[in-house]
């Protein structure tokens, strides 16, 4: 999320300027908040995740050392040239895990995507791509669709959950390919249910539509379904995953399909400008994510379910007026947190928490969803699997504590 609408708290940066300094432009008040965040952040102790986007080069450097020693690839082999050696094998063990005949890799998901959804219209003959509203495609990748790969998107529903049977059934107009995001992560990284989801594939394929999954973060929904990684991305015809979001990865993604499909897109791959000369880097570091986190996931999961549960009790024995963990429970490992506050108090309790006592319950900026409604998203990963229960509560009624001061109740 952006850190857009949040508003200067009494510890802002700005309360140390002069009366009579020039004013600072809002790009420059967000990127001294955003400096604030992180460095509070990496200075605190406790945290509920420690995404490695916070971490200095050095750090980062770091997982290809793990890779080396956790013998992932023969390391005297050659480095990798458009796409051969340790990039094929990484495409090779991911078209296993998701059950897929083939799989190619892109340095990133939009691209992964875009191809995707263009190799599917000239099969299908239809450029219309069925979504959500909130799909990531829609939200956040400036119209790409349309304007880079000539495709005319339509919105299923907006509604804060996966498109219905019903909804795909009778939706108003033909598409070639029905697009789903699992999870939804701006609806609070929401699933449907495996009943739902299926129904959802099979009504899109009575109106001769092709079904294309938005995985960037499928890694984590085989606790909600209750189903391995293949019977999950078996439902679709083609399905992209990423490296960094859940698995900690430098970055890149893969697209996994038929082996007719993934040839066309490699032909689009390269037009699109997606054949870099070596990734060596990020493909070591996505085998090291697979080894390391993708067996952790749904113990993340599991234990987000505690955390929201304590953060739920937490804000009822603080006494605040109104407070949603949204979904609740969590289908993944991650979900969003709902208060009655406008996002520059919020934000301002939050980093003088992490400041103060080192303990990083929100980490995620605020999002302003109404006046005096905003939300944030939680993330529960290996950190966060040493906090308790009554740790999250303690955590929450400091966090009240500060809150209030904001306020000024």
């Amino acid at each position: 999320m952006s850190d857009t609408a949040e508003q200067p708290g009494r510890h802002d940066e700005r309360s140390e300027e002069s009366e009579e300094s020039e004013p600072l432009s809002d790009a420059e008040q967000r990127k001294r908040r955003r400096e604030r965040r992180i460095a509070a952040y990496r200075g605190a102790r406790r945290v509920l995740a420690r995404p490695g986007y916070f971490g200095t080069l050095r750090e980062r450097l770091a997982l290809l050392d793990e890779a080396r020693a956790l013998d992932l690839y023969d390391l005297d082999e050659l480095a990798d040239l458009y796409g051969n050696g340790v990039v094929g094998a990484l495409e090779e063990k991911v078209a296993g895990l998701l059950g897929q005949e083939a799989a190619a890799f892109f340095p990133t998901g939009t691209m992964a995507q875009q191809v995707a959804l263009r190799c599917w219209a000239g099969r299908t003959g239809n450029p219309t791509v069925a979504l959500h509203a909130l799909a990531h495609p829609e939200v956040h990748e400036r119209d790409a669709f349309s304007q880079v790969s000539g495709l005319r998107p339509v919105q299923v529903t907006s509604a804060p959950r996966l498109p219905t049977a019903d909804e795909v059934r009778g939706f108003g107009e033909p598409f070639g390919t029905l697009m789903l995001e699992l999870p939804l992560r701006d609806a609070g990284f929401v699933l449907p249910s495996w009943e739902e989801l299926t129904q959802v594939v099979e009504a899109a394929r009575e109106r001769d539509a092709v079904v294309h999954f938005d995985g960037a973060r499928l890694w984590e929904s085989t606790v909600h379904f209750g189903r391995p990684l293949e019977d999950i991305a078996g439902l679709a015809d083609s399905v992209y995953v990423s490296f960094y979001k859940s698995l900690d990865g430098f970055g890149g993604a893969v697209l996994a399909g038929p082996q007719t499909l993934v040839d066309e897109a490699r032909a689009w791959r390269h037009r699109y400008g997606g054949m870099v000369y070596q990734q060596f880097p990020t493909a070591l570091s996505a085998l090291a994510g697979l080894e390391r986190e993708l067996p952790r996931l749904p113990e993340y999961v599991a234990h987000a379910r505690v955390v929201a549960a304590a953060l739920r009790d937490g804000f009822a024995a603080a006494g605040v007026p109104w407070a949603r963990i949204h979904p609740e429970p969590p289908h993944t490992n991650e979900f969003q947190v709902w208060l009655p506050y406008d996002t520059g108090v919020l934000s301002e309790a939050a980093l003088r928490q992490a400041e103060e006592t080192k303990t990083v319950l929100f980490g995620h900026p605020w999002d302003a969803k109404a006046p005096g409604l905003a939300c944030t998203e939680v993330s529960v990963r290996a950190a966060g699997l040493e906090w308790t229960a009554d740790d999250v509560r303690t955590a929450v009624a400091q966090f009240v504590a500060l809150l209030t001061e904001e306020v000024g109740e």
